[in-house]
C-alpha cells in the first residue's frame, strides 16, 4: 500500500483550521465568561441599589416621626428631600452612588442633631426604631457595597489580563467604574465632648 503525501498547502491548511478552531473555542469561552462575569457585576449592583432603596425608604418614615418637634430644623429635612429626589432621578450608577452619598450624609446629620440636641426625642420608642432601622440599613449598604467591589475587581481583572483583554476589546467589554469615597470622607471629623 503506497502512502498519500499530503502536499505544502494541505498541512498549511490543516494547521491554520487547527488553530482558528483552537481562537474560536479560546474566544467562545472568554466571551462566555466574560458575559457571566458582567451579570454578577450586574446583579451585585442591583442589591447595592436594593438596600440603599431600603434606606431611601426608611428616610420619610424617620422624618415625619422627628420632623414636628424639630421645626426650626428645616435645612436638614430640605437636604434630605433634595438628597431623595436625587437618588430616584439617577440612572446611572454614577449618579446613583454620587446621590447615595449625598442621602447617607443628610441622614447623618439628622440622626447625629436627634442624638446631640433632641435626647428625648432619641429616646421615643418610634424614633429608636427607626434609627435602628436605618442603622441596619447603612450595615447593609457598606456589606453590599463591599461585594460589588469584589465583584468590579474580578471583572475589570479580567478584561485586562492577556488574552483576554484582546477578546475584550473586540466585544466592547470595558472596565466599570467601582465605589470612590466622597471627598468629604478624607477629613477627619473633630469630636469635642466640651459641649
Amino acid at each position: 500500500m503506497q502512502s498519500r503525501k499530503l502536499s505544502p498547502v494541505a498541512v498549511t491548511g490543516i494547521v491554520i483550521g487547527v488553530i482558528a478552531l483552537f481562537v474560536a473555542i479560546f474566544g467562545v469561552s472568554t466571551y462566555n465568561g466574560l458575559a457571566k462575569q458582567n451579570q454578577a457585576v450586574e446583579a451585585q449592583w442591583s442589591q447595592v441599589e436594593n438596600v440603599m432603596q431600603r434606606r431611601a425608604d426608611l428616610v420619610p418614615n424617620l422624618v415625619s416621626a422627628v420632623k414636628g418637634q424639630m421645626k426650626h430644623e428645616t435645612q436638614i429635612f430640605d437636604d434630605i428631600a433634595k438628597a431623595r429626589s436625587a437618588y430616584g432621578s439617577a440612572t446611572s450608577t454614577k449618579d446613583k452612588a454620587d446621590a447615595d452619598a449625598k442621602l447617607n450624609q443628610s441622614v447623618g446629620t439628622l440622626l447625629n442633631v436627634i442624638q446631640e440636641s433632641y435626647p428625648d426625642l432619641k429616646s421615643s420608642g418610634n424614633v429608636s426604631t427607626l434609627m435602628t432601622q436605618l442603622e441596619g440599613s447603612e450595615n447593609r449598604i457598606a456589606v453590599e457595597r463591599k461585594r460589588y467591589i469584589d465583584a468590579v475587581r474580578d471583572y475589570n481583572s479580567s478584561v485586562v489580563t492577556f488574552p483576554k483583554n484582546l477578546f475584550a476589546n473586540m466585544m466592547g467589554l470595558g472596565q466599570k467604574a467601582t465605589f470612590k469615597a466622597d471627598p468629604s470622607a478624607y477629613k477627619v471629623p473633630t469630636v469635642d465632648l466640651d459641649d
